[in-house]
């Protein structure tokens, strides 16, 4: 059963000038796994932990580094819950989060659908 579903669009070019603007945006936005990447694929990062909250209805006290984004054995992003943000999925009865990205022409954009039980 789809308990909730949110999608985000980020512009790759206000993304990239505030990530360069502000030198402690990353490393409050993204785990340590994540850091390293280039900016589209932080701005595809971001767009997904943002869809991921929309699903929820709201962060639930969660941080943004309790939300990473990394990839499964084929490849496919997939969301590695800690903290409050996992704790958020149980309370709500959240057992599976399908996360898609993507950036192309000048925009980062994820959407994101909770699954659970009745």
């Amino acid at each position: 059963m789809i308990k909730g579903i949110g999608i985000d669009v980020v512009d790759l070019a206000r993304f990239t000038r505030q990530v360069e603007r502000t030198p402690g945006l990353v490393p409050r936005l993204f785990a340590p796994g994540e850091r390293g990447l280039p900016v589209h694929s932080l701005a595809a990062r971001f767009a997904a932990k943002e869809a991921l909250i929309k699903a929820l209805g709201d962060s639930a006290g969660a941080t943004w580094q309790e939300m990473e984004i990394v990839n499964d054995p084929h490849g496919n992003p997939e969301f590695k819950l800690s903290g409050a943000a996992a704790t958020a999925l149980a309370d709500r009865g959240i057992g599976r989060v399908h996360v898609t990205m993507t950036h192309d022409a000048g925009v980062a954009c994820a959407f994101v659908v909770a699954e659970g039980e009745q």
